[in-house]
């Protein structure tokens, strides 16, 4: 029961692990660069944060402990960080977030979601479909979760529910009762030099886990050769263990008759619009019905599943726009992102506040290197919207690439669809601007990327609201 010191607590899987631990009574801390919601939810638990790094905050908390505390970085820390630093001065035994979490799988019997897309979600619908059933699961996700409104929540059920990040692949490390793959696709390419190193990791996490449970419409993983796999399929029924085949889709929901072993069982309504969501949830359903729940529990709670934060969510209207954010960061995702705006536009059925009539992309590359080896995809992804804005890529701690930039993605998307409208920006204020002259009425605006283009959502959202407030002051 030594204490424990996250360098970078407030990102999304420290976070969450740092919850789980000061909740099963274990003594914390952390520090980050900045103060956010994951941060503030950890004060209220008795968690001391820091809101800069600097050797004296090891510095305070080894001071009058009797044992060494234990240290707790992720792979967004560099060995130069000053806490880390001080740490190795005092000889502290360091540890990798994933150590943490592949010891934490093993305490329980767990779900493991691996895979380039849809790991949040899946593991959302996976969690809220157990916590809807009254298993009350562990659960570490890379998103807050609607129902527990956090990422990581305690649970005294029997379960443990993870999302197992490929990024650096220190998923091999975890032994998942049942590991999920939903698909594998080039991705993170600052660490994998190609496909076939990211197949080869995915592999190792697969036969680490007892079950393992794939998805069968993913091409590059239908080769797959370890034989103890379970499959899942929207498309097929044929040689496959769960099947979600679609009857009906519009904005709102999709509806689908669902096999197990080519065996009809019923009719299930997934509430998430595109075929990516029910893809997600056939696999989270296929999940926990190997997990020994009854389909008849899930088919029922499926209408109370919510897609985690900055997953096509609407966050309010602007000047008579509608805004959506999403965390979309790669060519795939943003194909999908794309086609469910389309969906809710074409068939005039959503859940949003109303029919918008244009589809407007404001999008913020994530890294140089993705940018790089995907800049043809994102050309063709990004160019089957109406408009298009470009930001700044946003580096998340690489060196800029020198031939890589938003003009560059803007030459390509020209050239693969020359009639489409497309801005770049050189700064958020000038890129506000920009949106502000260039969108109209009644426009979708789907801001999408991984780094920080959320924050000019919310920006415009809330000067829109102080207009509101001043007007009806005035009025009054």
């Amino acid at each position: 029961m030594r204490h424990i010191h996250f360098i970078g607590i407030g990102g999304i899987g420290m976070s969450a692990i740092a919850l789980i631990l000061v909740k099963r009574g274990y003594s914390i801390s952390g520090s980050d660069q900045k103060s956010n919601n994951a941060m503030a939810e950890l004060s209220n638990h008795g968690v001391q944060t820091f809101t800069n790094q600097s050797a004296k905050n090891i510095q305070i908390i080894c001071k009058n402990m009797e044992t060494k505390p234990i240290i707790i970085i992720s792979s967004a820390i560099f060995k130069a960080n000053p806490e880390l630093q001080e740490a190795y001065r005092q000889k502290l035994k360091v540890f990798h977030r994933s150590d943490i979490l592949a010891w934490l799988i093993k305490q329980q019997p767990s779900i493991v979601v691996a895979g380039s897309h849809g790991k949040t979600t899946t593991s959302t619908i996976i969690t809220t479909l157990l916590a809807l059933n009254k298993e009350d699961p562990t659960a570490l996700i890379g998103g807050v979760v609607p129902f527990y409104k956090s990422n990581g929540h305690a649970g005294k059920g029997k379960f443990l529910v993870a999302e197992a990040d490929e990024s650096d692949g220190t998923l091999v490390k975890f032994e998942g009762d049942i590991g999920i793959i939903t698909n594998i696709e080039l991705d993170h390419t600052d660490y994998y030099k190609d496909l076939e190193s990211l197949k080869e990791t995915m592999e190792k996490f697969s036969k680490s886990c007892k079950k393992v449970l794939a998805n069968h419409d993913c091409p590059n993983l239908q080769n797959k050769s370890n034989k103890n796999i379970n499959w899942w399929s929207t498309q097929t029924i044929k040689g496959v263990d769960f099947s979600g085949i679609p009857t009906s889709i519009n904005g709102n929901e999709t509806t689908a008759d669902f096999y197990e072993k080519e065996t009809f069982l019923g009719e299930i309504t997934v509430p998430l619009p595109g075929l990516h969501n029910l893809s997600n949830a056939v696999g989270a359903i296929a999940a926990c019905r190997l997990a020994g729940l009854s389909f008849s529990e899930l088919k029922n709670s499926l209408k109370d599943i919510k897609p985690p934060n900055r997953r096509f969510d609407f966050k309010g209207q602007w000047q008579g726009r509608q805004i959506v954010d999403d965390y979309a960061h790669h060519p795939s995702e943003i194909n999908a992102t794309i086609e469910t705006a389309r969906l809710m536009i074409n068939t005039k059925t959503n859940w949003l506040p109303k029919i918008s009539k244009r589809l407007v992309v404001v999008f913020q590359p994530h890294r140089y290197t993705r940018t790089k080896h995907l800049i043809k995809d994102f050309a063709k992804s990004l160019g089957k919207a109406d408009i298009v804005f470009l930001a700044p890529i946003y580096s998340a701690g690489e060196e800029m690439i020198s031939d890589v930039s938003i003009n560059s993605l803007f030459s390509l998307i020209k050239k693969e669809h020359p009639n489409i409208s497309i801005y770049t920006s050189t700064n958020m204020k000038e890129l506000e601007s920009i949106i502000k002259k260039n969108t109209i009425k009644d426009d979708l605006i789907l801001f999408m990327g991984a780094g920080n283009i959320n924050m000019l959502s919310k920006k415009l959202l809330e000067k829109s609201k102080t207009n509101k407030n001043q007007s009806k002051h005035l009025v009054a």
